[in-house]
């Protein structure tokens, strides 16, 4: 019996979990679900009802993505990803502020209070941040990916596709390249193969 996790292929916290998953060589049986139409075995284990949600072998239930990446790195680290000299405050600046701009953005006509620009130049803050980082380094926390790298990057690709000819004009080439050099790469292109979806 291999641990199970349930995923949506797009969803930016699955894309990390299973990052992290890949990235530490972990054998899991993974299920990908509709989110119109979620199996009532994840429902069941996790009632908030959200991907990714990781199912050890012995029960254990982990539904939070960054507990999942800590789950698997932990377990086996070949690039030393947990050396990292930033603060998990990055990370958790993506996910708070930044993802609540993201989603602002990426879904304007629900929150017609402000215009579309509004929403972007607010995750541009975060943005702006990055760009002086990669500026310095080819990587967010040095010369080599940790954990904070792939943590952030699926939202980043998630706000490059809101509107792709915008971002490839905007003035931040450095976070561009880090981009593309991680899009283009084997352990992310290998997590994004499409999957049959779960039958139950």
């Amino acid at each position: 019996m291999k641990p199970i996790l349930y995923t949506f292929r797009r969803c930016p916290y699955a894309i990390r979990a299973r990052l992290a998953i890949e990235y530490a060589g972990i054998d899991v049986d993974q299920r990908e679900i509709e989110l119109k139409n979620k199996p009532q075995p994840m429902l069941d284990v996790s009632p908030k009802g959200t991907v990714p949600v990781l199912i050890l072998k012995d029960g254990t239930v982990i539904d939070e993505s960054l507990d999942i990446m800590c789950w698997a790195i932990n377990i086996h680290d070949p690039a030393d990803w947990l050396h990292c000299k930033l603060p998990s405050s990055l990370i958790l600046e993506n996910d708070g502020d930044f993802k609540k701009h993201l989603d602002h953005y990426k879904y304007a006509d629900r929150f017609p209070e402000h215009p579309v620009e509004y929403y972007r130049d607010q995750a541009e803050l975060f943005l702006r941040k990055l760009e002086q980082l990669l500026l310095r380094n080819q990587y967010l926390a040095g010369d080599q990916p940790t954990l904070v790298d792939y943590a952030i990057l699926p939202f980043i690709r998630q706000f490059s596709l809101v509107d792709k000819q915008w971002f490839d004009q905007a003035p931040y080439p450095a976070v561009r390249q880090w981009l593309d050099n991680h899009l283009q790469g084997e352990l992310f292109t290998s997590v994004m193969i499409k999957q049959p979806i779960y039958e139950q």
